[in-house]
């Protein structure tokens, strides 16, 4: 999918995005810093990879959501001494020995690297790479106004922080974190067959979930835990789910 890369500047930059983001800004310290923004019932609208930069942040999303992203941070904005513009940098990125530059994708050791100077990216198999690691793609697994980050990974993928104070949506992803145990989710099953993307999972006369990426045997679903047993179908194909975590 294709990236748009902001830049974002102004003395008010860190704390404007730390009171808006899941996660902490301190992590720019150490290289990238994966978040998401989400509405205040702690729904995903956009997620994102913040990039340090001298005097600067670059901020790295999905094209189908730059421009809805880029007018919610500047309604946020206010009086804030913080501007964002669209730059026309392109991301790149492999798994592959990185390059100068290149930062480590902070989400899995197996994301390998991202650079936004140039570099040449490779042609390593993401959505395999995806399955294997239980990683949602924006759009895909991530669907804006429906899915919960707790429900999707974040918190194992290192995309939300449970210290650095409020948000927008900390609220609801604490209290999931916190009072509730999740009872649907995002994980790895084994399938049999093939069906599009989105295809409704029935186990039995039940709804069980949602088919998302196919790779190699194994898939993406998000499941509703309690009706996940036994062999499960999503159109012409079967599926499985030992129980695990991803």
């Amino acid at each position: 999918m294709e990236r748009t890369v902001f830049r974002i500047t102004g003395a008010e930059r860190i704390g404007f995005l730390q009171n808006l983001v899941t996660n902490d800004l301190k992590g720019l310290e150490r290289g990238l810093v994966w978040a998401a923004l989400l509405t205040p019932q702690g729904k995903y609208l956009a997620d994102f990879f913040l990039v340090p930069e001298e005097e600067a942040l670059l901020l790295d999303v999905a094209t189908p959501l730059a421009a809805d992203l880029a007018k919610r941070l500047k309604m946020y904005r206010l009086r804030a001494d913080v501007a964002v513009e669209e730059t026309d940098l392109r991301v790149s990125r492999g798994t592959g020995p990185a390059p100068e530059g290149a930062l480590p994708d902070p989400r899995h050791p197996a994301m390998g690297w991202r650079a936004y100077n140039g570099a040449p990216g490779d042609d390593t198999d993401w959505d395999a790479l995806r399955v294997a690691h239980a990683v949602p793609e924006t759009g895909v697994e991530l669907v804006p106004g429906e899915s919960y980050p707790l429900e999707v990974g974040f918190e194992r993928l290192h995309g939300v922080d449970f210290r650095k104070g409020c948000y927008v949506g900390q609220e609801v992803t604490a209290r999931m974190k916190h009072k509730t145990e999740l009872k649907k989710g995002l994980v790895r099953v084994q399938i049999e067959g093939a069906a599009p993307v989105g295809t409704e999972i029935r186990a039995g006369e039940k709804v069980a979930g949602v088919l998302y990426t196919q790779a190699g045997g194994e898939a993406l679903a998000w499941l509703r835990f309690d009706r996940a047993s036994g062999p499960m179908q999503a159109g012409d194909a079967t599926l499985t789910w030992d129980g695990s975590a991803p």
